[in-house]
């Protein structure tokens, strides 16, 4: 059965997950947003455009009517705009936010309805949320789960090694925001830019510290279950250091408006960047503690004609993976819906899915 698709919002994430709608036989993409240059850009991909005002949620309700359902790809602050009115339209909701409160108010949302809703669908949340789950099921008991992801230039030059490849607002909340985690067997808050740790992959080093939102609902699946469970972002050394003299030494964290004008005025975007995942699980099978990772790293590349960046086939491909395993009943219909009730192996076999096979999802085992 062929879906009728929304997509609000015109950014590069938003424009990614157009271009892989477009060329799938299984759904017509239609991209709803209000600044008129963005949309010539969608209109340029070939895809249905709708002019309109996420902020106003009865234009918002008229203009989702008829789909079968939407994906907020909008900033994180107009989510419980975009998901009420996708209630109200009967459409399906999914979304890429990493917001905390946002997810919060989608989850309300959710309740008593009659379709479903599933926030933290992209990178981290989303596909981590699915490789932890997957990690964590392969122990007869789960001792710690620990997820790492970095959306990184391949050849970085400034100081902090990083340019901006996403939402500038979603980074920011992510190393100023308290991060969910389990530690010692309760859920707890720990504070971001903490829990420093050093690893390496494929001759290259990378530090690791928390930040927020990359978890999703996994610290409530395994509450109960595992002693540790924590998320934090990969950078390249040096990076962690001049966030907290910015954050904390010069106070930009109470002036996050501030911050956003010198990241986005002083760090460069760029296309050419590698996103890498870094799970590592250890916990006991058959009575021996053993440890498992799962690592996948993926670049920019070129699909159907048009090089597309990592971050935003990373992002869409998760968000889409799991739209198609709804669509094809797999996931359920109603109600809140969970990252970590995706199947790894199914989400990994849907049409969109596949793209992360690119990036060599390959489980590496040892002993402890």
């Amino acid at each position: 059965m062929s879906w009728k698709i929304c997509i609000v919002g015109a950014g590069k994430i938003g424009q990614m997950i157009a271009a892989l709608l477009k060329d799938s036989p299984n759904y017509s993409a239609t991209v709803a947003e209000y600044d008129l240059k963005a949309l010539a850009e969608i209109a340029r991909l070939g895809v249905a455009t709708m002019q309109i005002d996420a902020t106003n949620i009865d234009e918002l309700t008229q203009g989702l009517s008829g789909f079968d359902a939407v994906i907020s790809a909008a900033p994180f602050f107009l989510t419980p705009n975009i998901a009420q009115a996708a209630k109200e339209a009967g459409a399906h909701y999914f979304d890429l936010t990493e917001d905390v409160a946002a997810t919060r108010a989608v989850r309300a949302l959710a309740g008593g309805s009659k379709t479903a809703f599933m926030p933290q669908c992209g990178l981290a949340p989303g596909f981590v949320g699915m490789a932890g789950a997957s990690l964590a099921a392969e122990f007869d008991e789960i001792d710690s789960l620990h997820m790492r992801v970095g959306a990184l230039p391949l050849y970085p030059t400034n100081a902090l090694k990083y340019n901006l490849t996403w939402s500038t607002d979603g980074l920011i909340n992510e190393y100023c925001n308290p991060c969910d985690a389990i530690v010692n067997g309760e859920r707890v808050k720990t504070a971001p830019l903490e829990d420093y740790e050093v690893l390496g992959h494929d001759g290259v080093e990378y530090e690791c510290f928390n930040t927020s939102g990359g978890l999703g609902t996994l610290p409530e699946t395994l509450q109960g279950k595992a002693r540790a469970v924590s998320y934090r972002s990969i950078r390249y050394p040096g990076h962690c250091d001049i966030l907290k003299l910015l954050l904390h030494d010069l106070g930009l964290e109470r002036r996050r408006d501030l911050l956003k004008e010198i990241f986005e005025s002083a760090l460069p975007r760029t296309d050419q960047d590698v996103v890498l995942v870094y799970c590592t699980a250890k916990g006991l099978i058959d009575g021996a503690l053993r440890e498992k990772s799962l690592i996948n790293k993926s670049f920019a590349r070129e699909i159907n004609g048009q090089v597309w960046s990592a971050i935003q086939v990373t992002t869409a491909a998760g968000v889409l993976g799991v739209v198609d395993l709804m669509r094809t009943g797999v996931l359920p219909s109603t109600g809140f819906v969970r990252q970590e009730q995706v199947k790894l192996s199914d989400f990994l076999n849907t049409e969109f899915g596949r793209l992360y096979r690119v990036g060599d999802v390959t489980p590496q085992n040892k002993a402890a």
